[in-house]
């Protein structure tokens, strides 16, 4: 009975590790992009250098406070100053908004060394810096892009959700305290934000800014994110009854089948390891012919469907 139980858990911990860990969400520390000025920090000094220190360590301890998804500060005096900011997506938790901000220091120092100025951008957020003086750029310019490679279908009204998705961010951002939004329209996921120190109206051109890009540098792609210098946006178009654009032949194969069939070997080696020596041969002869031949049955059936439905697909486009 103990080895039987003992395997009974082994199968619920590998129910838990193939259902429950895939549906984690993306790490919000992982980089988007990094913007860093040409021009290298001139400190013979090292005053700027420690400025820049205390400035990001202010920072991330304000983040750590869990008060803030947007804060702005600045470090030395007179012409040693240095401003610097972050701000968190907002819907991140508090932690989980620390977590993202206290990625960034190293990543400056790793990615862009000692220079006047710098922004590395995150999923989960960004972190910008700049010496006094320091030459402004437009609020609404473009920064970085990112243009989905699959693209709209004529028929699927994909423009006109986009248009109607759009409406609501540009009227969501002004419309919440923290200048985020994040929501759906038949099927197409939108998220807008701006920097936590715009005025509501100058948020919303902001982002009917980055709309316009978006249209602009990606078409009819049905994902993009696009990201100026005081906002950005982002969408993705889920079609055919919600399921999602990266759907394909390949990763159906792969879900119908890396998790159903792990289960019920689990499951057949618990059961079978319980049986007597002589019972447990031939069963395992028995359920071992059926349980492939089943399989194999089932797999081929399955991409003979996901084939056919391929070329209909194709033979559909041509008119």
């Amino acid at each position: 009975m103990g080895l039987i139980r003992k395997r009974y858990f082994l199968f619920l911990f590998n129910v838990y590790w193939f259902l429950v860990l895939p549906m984690t969400d993306a790490d919000n520390t992982e980089l988007i992009y990094k913007g860093c000025a040409e021009q290298k920090l001139q400190d013979p000094s090292g005053i700027f250098s420690q400025n820049l220190k205390s400035l990001l360590d202010s920072l991330v301890s304000v983040s750590q406070s869990g008060k803030r998804v947007f804060f702005t500060t600045t470090s030395g005096e007179g012409q040693n100053v240095v401003m610097g900011l972050y701000q968190c997506r907002g819907d991140l938790s508090d932690s989980a908004c620390y977590d993202c901000v206290s990625k960034v220091p190293d990543l400056l120092d790793k990615l862009c060394g000692k220079v006047v100025a710098a922004r590395i951008q995150l999923i989960g957020c960004y972190l910008r810096y700049e010496i006094v003086g320091f030459k402004q750029v437009p609020e609404t310019q473009l920064l970085y892009k990112v243009c989905g490679s699959k693209k709209a279908s004529y028929d699927d009204g994909f423009e006109e959700r986009r248009e109607s998705a759009f409406g609501m961010v540009e009227s969501g951002v002004k419309n919440t305290g923290n200048l985020f939004y994040t929501g759906s329209y038949q099927s197409l996921y939108v998220l807008g934000q701006c920097e936590g120190d715009l005025a509501k109206d100058d948020c919303g051109d902001c982002v009917k800014s980055a709309e316009d890009q978006a249209k602009a540098q990606c078409g009819d792609s049905i994902s993009a994110q696009i990201y100026l210098h005081k906002c950005s946006i982002s969408y993705s178009f889920y079609y055919k009854k919600g399921s999602s654009t990266s759907s394909s032949p390949g990763r159906a194969i792969e879900k119908i089948f890396s998790f159903p069939c792990f289960v019920v070997l689990t499951m057949y080696y618990t059961c079978v390891s319980s049986l007597p020596g002589e019972k447990r041969s031939l069963d395992t002869q028995r359920t071992v012919a059926l349980a492939v031949g089943g399989f194999a049955a089932l797999g081929f059936l399955i991409v003979c469907l996901l084939c056919l439905k391929s070329v209909l697909k194709k033979k559909g486009d041509k008119y």
